[in-house]
């Protein structure tokens, strides 16, 4: 039997874990910006835990709301009941969710969003007499969560390569990182917009008649921080139109401020026919995600559903109270604070910050976008991974927290973040990239 404090029995995530037990690291406490270890230590939060504490942590407006909830109501079924929370929320956000994008469907995490989403689109293509449109588009390179849909549509080789056959029907548009013609640059790279044609060869493979969605992220994060190519997603855009297919985008990491607007959709003017949501949806103090589709899909598979109930899915804990709870003062404190117009403010020093990092050792590439940032590293020979891992220990021990993916350093700090400590995350890599061969 392990001990209470043994690490053993824990099987972490996406992690090392004979690596981490051997030398772990361990936070005990957040606020603001910073973690802190069990030795009172305090590390700067460069990636907002995992995109997921825009609003910064330990926040006293979402914890009082979360302890009223459990207070009142600790747990209600949104099975054929309901709780005024989840009603509000659901309002709430279709006030900031692009326009006619304000039909919402709660779930708990990105990778349910994922594959609500695309059940949702499935559902309306049968319910308006397409069911032979049942093909889904996903994106090389693509995450889209770990369920079976996500994987399935999503295009991160060791994420997929374990696991059979997975959902049928799947094919994949290429993925848009483009070193050679777009290192360095600063925000939407200006090469590229050609890669988003690629659907127009889809459709000669399949036939439009059978393709029923195509499914990206608007900025691609855990694959390594891929930009669109400017004018990218409005040129896909006009291609799920021109074939009927819809659009849908992966907003759980650009959701919620992070490039300086509501979501993605609205900085680049580019308006899906569903948005997935999770994360800073309630920055991450419960775990909550969300579809948001337009009026059309909803009224559609309402409308002409040959059973009582419309749309067979859901989640036990779907439209929970306390993540309504959290939800709802999150987006107060968004409003109130004005955290979508600060990150905005702050993008331009966020943007030079990276881009000194340009002339440090190992770095071949910097993309930027908004409050996002990738430094991509030259592999060591012979042991890929390993420059990226060394600079993360070594920022981790010097207070600052990054995240790595592959050779790539990714960043992307809470929206309350000062020009000070954005210097001071910037002069910690550079140190980190000195230090390591």
């Amino acid at each position: 039997m392990p001990t209470p404090n043994s690490l053993d029995a824990f099987w972490m995530p996406f992690t090392p874990n004979r690596a981490f037990k051997a030398d772990p690291r361990m936070i005990v406490r957040a606020e603001g910006m910073h973690y802190y270890t069990p030795d009172g230590r305090a590390v700067l939060d460069g990636t907002s835990g995992l995109w997921c504490c825009a609003a910064g942590h330990g926040r006293k407006p979402i914890v009082e709301a979360i302890q009223r909830a459990a207070g009142e109501l600790d747990y209600a079924t949104t099975f054929n009941l309901g709780h005024p929370a989840a009603f509000e929320f659901a309002n709430r956000l279709g006030e900031i969710l692009p326009d006619q994008l304000d039909r919402v469907f709660f779930t708990n995490s990105g990778s349910e969003s994922a594959d609500t989403a695309l059940k949702i689109a499935l559902a309306y293509q049968k319910a308006r007499g397409k069911a032979g449109k049942y093909r889904l588009i996903g994106r090389e390179r693509g995450y889209h969560g770990t369920n079976f849909g996500g994987i399935s549509v999503g295009g991160i080789v060791r994420n997929r390569m374990t696991y059979g056959p997975m959902v049928a029907g799947v094919d994949h548009l290429p993925h848009t990182l483009d070193i050679a013609r777009n290192a360095f640059s600063r925000g939407e790279p200006p090469h590229g917009v050609e890669f988003a044609d690629a659907l127009e060869r889809l459709v000669q493979l399949h036939d439009a008649s059978t393709i029923a969605a195509v499914i990206v992220e608007p900025v691609a994060g855990s694959t390594g921080v891929i930009m669109p190519p400017r004018g990218y997603l409005k040129r896909l855009r006009d291609l799920c139109t021109k074939h009927d297919i819809l659009l849908i985008f992966d907003e759980v990491i650009t959701g919620f401020g992070r490039l300086g607007a509501p979501f993605a959709a609205d900085f680049f003017g580019v308006k899906p026919d569903i948005l997935t949501m999770a994360k800073a949806i309630t920055n991450a103090a419960v775990p909550m995600g969300a579809v948001a589709c337009s009026r059309d899909i909803y009224d559609t598979i309402l409308a002409n559903a040959d059973t009582p109930i419309e749309l067979f899915h859901g989640y036990t804990t779907s439209g929970h109270p306390l993540a309504c709870a959290a939800g709802i003062a999150t987006l107060n404190l968004y409003r109130d604070e004005r955290l979508f117009e600060r990150a905005a403010e702050l993008a331009p020093y966020w943007e030079d910050a990276m881009h000194s990092l340009r002339d440090a050792a190992h770095v071949i590439d910097i993309r930027n976008l908004g409050l996002i940032g990738g430094v991509e590293l030259e592999p060591r020979p012979g042991a890929p991974t390993q420059r990226a891992l060394e600079a993360f220990k070594h920022c981790f021990d010097a207070g600052v927290l990054i995240r790595v993916t592959g050779d790539i350093l990714a960043f992307s700090p809470p929206l309350i973040i000062e020009k000070a400590q954005i210097d001071q995350i910037a002069d910690t890599v550079r140190s980190a990239l000195k230090s390591i061969p």
